[in-house]
């Protein structure tokens, strides 16, 4: 019996592991979405001012 609430407090450790992996990933998934966003403005423009960027 102690085996089987061992394994139990093993899944539900894992469980909120993954689950607070899930909204930090989530999380840095729009950082990164905000940022490509950003990236293809500057982009745009710089290539309709003209501009030389490299």
């Amino acid at each position: 019996m102690n085996t089987l609430l061992v394994i139990a407090g093993i899944i539900a450790i894992v469980l909120l592991l993954v689950g607070g992996f899930n909204q930090a990933l989530s999380f840095l998934l729009w950082v990164g979405v905000i940022l490509l966003v950003l990236a293809l403005l500057g982009w745009i423009l710089g290539r309709s001012r003209g501009s030389r960027v490299p």
